[in-house]
């Protein structure tokens, strides 16, 4: 009885629990939906008043934007006005020259028709006037002209014939005598002395004793020194010096410096005289080189290719009938300025190609062809201007005169030339027989190098050993003097002079 009674009263206690909670849970909605109520009607009330502030400003911005508009109509239509009376008034100016243009024209064309009917009269009586002098002559106009012309022309035939003829007498001796005034005052202003090339040089040593170490044990030295240089050396009685002689100015010129350089240092044995013969080509090279930009300087040409300048000084070492080429292209570019500027054409074009006119010279013996066919393929390999290239292709008239310039540069190299001493065709024959000799050796299988000695007497050949043996040397000496007698003409005889040589070389470490 007892627990039921709990039981009862505790399921009581819960239910008044249960509905307690429940009422106060009710309560607290009702109370937060209120609040969220209020909360809501103040967003949409802000919100009103916001939309209500951006409608205000943007009647505000277009009452603005209406009234610029209007303003600005109004300049415009102020703008257009004035165009509308400025074309007006230029309409009516144009109309007033439009009708005194129309009065003045047809007072032209009154006074036309007035010139006209003077004219046609005129010619009606200068036809009345033909007709009664024909008609009293007995000839008409023509022939009256003919036999008028007829009788001039017989009476004065005489007078004009003397006449041109002496004019053209007095031209020609005019042009004659300008011409010799200009070469002569082109000649004069440009006197270079003029010392043909000889085929020796001397080099100075100190004392006798000298001679004997430069010929060595045996005159290894000396054969070593002409073997690698391409020249003979002379050592003979001439006191305090040696001969160095050859056709070849470069080698002599090597064969120099390899010789002075050995005299001052005083070791002389052929492995010195390998590396001094090596310093002296370096030394020829950078001769070369300022050679060719000296003579661009002096010739005040400029923009050459360091590598034309290069083949330029070549010719430093290069003779024609035994006149030096550089000092000769020297001259004819100093004569061909002097002309030009004479005759008012282009100076520096006239300098440039007589400057570089005989470059192909300077290759000559390496390529085929002639030199100025050689000389054109490098001036243009180098981009010199085309006006340079056509005003020297034409001084030995393999090409026509396409440029005023290139009568000039013809006219400058004659005057070089023929000046007395400058040239002599005997010493040229003679080069060229020697160049032609050693051209022929080379064109042996197995030939190293070769040179042509003793006045073009003797021909020394160097074989590579590894491909001719000491009987192909031999059979290389006889067929190389057979050719040499079938091929070329020559006085007296030529020694072939074959040599080969073996050298073991090995280093000690």
């Amino acid at each position: 009885m007892g627990d039921t009674s709990f039981f009862v009263i505790g399921v009581i206690l819960l239910l008044l629990g249960g509905g307690v909670g429940y009422g106060m849970h009710f309560f607290l909605a009702r109370r937060f939906a209120s609040a969220s109520r209020v909360n809501a009607k103040d967003v949409v009330d802000r919100a009103h008043k916001k939309c209500e502030e951006l409608v205000l400003d943007a009647k505000n911005k277009a009452v603005s934007i209406l009234e610029d508009a209007k303003s600005e109509e109004k300049s415009r239509l102020e703008q257009i006005r004035r165009t509308e009376e400025r074309l007006e008034r230029r309409e009516e100016g144009l109309e007033q020259r439009g009708e005194e243009f129309d009065r003045g024209r047809k007072a032209l064309e009154k006074k036309a028709e007035e010139i006209r009917a003077i004219r046609s009269e005129t010619e009606a009586l200068h036809k009345t006037e033909l007709a009664r002098l024909e008609k009293i002559a007995g000839l008409t106009s023509e022939q009256a002209k003919d036999i008028l012309l007829q009788l001039v022309e017989d009476d004065q035939k005489k007078v004009l014939s003397d006449r041109l003829e002496r004019l053209e007498r007095e031209g020609m001796e005019g042009l004659e005598k300008r011409a010799q005034k200009l070469m002569t005052d082109v000649i004069q202003k440009y006197a270079r002395s003029h010392a043909a090339d000889v085929m020796t040089t001397a080099v100075t040593i100190g004392s006798e004793e000298v001679k004997g170490r430069i010929i060595g044990k045996e005159g290894r030295n000396i054969r070593s020194l002409e073997r690698l240089t391409g020249v003979e050396v002379i050592v003979d009685d001439t006191p305090d010096s040696i001969i160095v002689s050859g056709f070849d100015p470069i080698r002599r010129e090597v064969a120099k410096i390899a010789l002075e350089k050995l005299l001052e240092d005083g070791r002389i044995h052929p492995g010195r005289i390998e590396e001094a013969v090596a310093g002296a080509e370096k030394e020829i090279d950078r001769r070369i080189r300022e050679a060719g930009e000296a003579a661009a300087y002096e010739a005040n040409v400029t923009g050459l290719n360091p590598k034309l300048l290069y083949i330029l000084g070549r010719l430093r070492y290069r003779t024609s009938y035994k006149q030096n080429q550089l000092l000769h292209s020297l001259e004819v570019s100093y004569l061909s300025g002097a002309l030009a500027a004479e005759l008012g054409m282009d100076v520096k074009v006239a300098r440039m190609a007589g400057l570089l006119h005989d470059i192909g010279k300077a290759v000559d013996h390496e390529v085929q062809g002639t030199h100025v066919n050689i000389g054109v393929k490098i001036l243009q390999k180098f981009n010199v201007p085309e006006k340079v290239i056509l005003a020297m292709r034409s001084h030995h008239e393999e090409y026509p005169y396409a440029t005023p310039e290139a009568f000039v540069v013809t006219a400058a190299d004659a005057i070089s030339a023929s000046r007395p001493g400058a040239r002599k065709e005997t010493v040229e024959k003679y080069l060229k027989r020697l160049e032609e000799l050693e051209a022929l050796t080379l064109s042996f299988e197995g030939v190293e190098k070769c040179y042509a000695i003793n006045a073009g007497r003797e021909i020394r050949v160097f074989v590579t050993p590894e491909k001719l043996d000491d009987w192909g040397a031999l059979k290389l000496a006889k067929d190389l003097a057979k050719k040499i007698e079938d091929m070329m003409g020559y006085p007296g005889e030529i020694k072939v002079n074959v040599v080969r040589e073996t050298r073991a070389v090995e280093y000690a470490r």
